[in-house]
């Protein structure tokens, strides 16, 4: 069995300001540092055997700073990458508020049903590459949910948001 800690990476600068970043590349505030830093102590005890991040730069900090080792090897994966929200990318995220329906959103949004054969993609290559193993993997809000809402078999809904910083562990068969 593979046992999957799966977090999110730690508030960057726009999240504080909440700006859409989709999938560019953030960075880290102070805040989000700290948070990766407590990370780092709670799970200061746990074996991995392997670190995984999504290719983006918050993420590959947020893990950096969690294992705390420079020469540790972290494995990048576009999979982990959020989801992609085409033109609301940049946007102030409260002006979205009343784009609630999503069959009126512009076409270049990284589908529901994509973003969840992503997640898929994703609990595939980590239970084929990494069988039997701990791994940490540090990706984003809304592909982190998907992973779980893959995982569990539930609607995306069904699952609960993951604040900056959290931790989720999953057991995979």
């Amino acid at each position: 069995m593979t046992t999957l800690y799966l977090v999110r990476h730690g508030e960057t600068i726009d999240n504080a300001q909440h700006i859409m970043q989709g999938q560019t590349q953030g960075e880290l505030n102070k805040n989000g540092r700290k948070q990766a830093e407590i990370v780092g102590e709670e799970l200061a005890t746990i074996c991995f055997d392997a670190y995984i991040s999504s290719d983006l730069k918050r993420s590959i900090d947020t893990c950096r700073i969690i294992i705390g080792n420079s020469a540790t090897q972290i494995h990048t994966t576009k999979l982990l990458r959020e989801r992609d929200w085409g033109s609301f990318t940049g946007r102030f995220i409260p002006e979205l508020k009343n784009l609630n329906d999503p069959t009126k959103w512009p076409n270049d949004i990284e589908t529901l049903e994509d973003l969840k054969q992503r997640a898929s993609e994703f609990l595939a290559w980590v239970r084929s590459e990494f069988s039997n193993q701990v791994v940490l993997a540090v990706g984003h809000g809304i592909i982190n949910k998907a992973i779980q809402s893959v995982f569990y078999e539930k609607p995306m809904n069904e699952i609960s948001v993951m604040h900056n910083a959290d931790v989720r562990i999953l057991k995979l068969d």
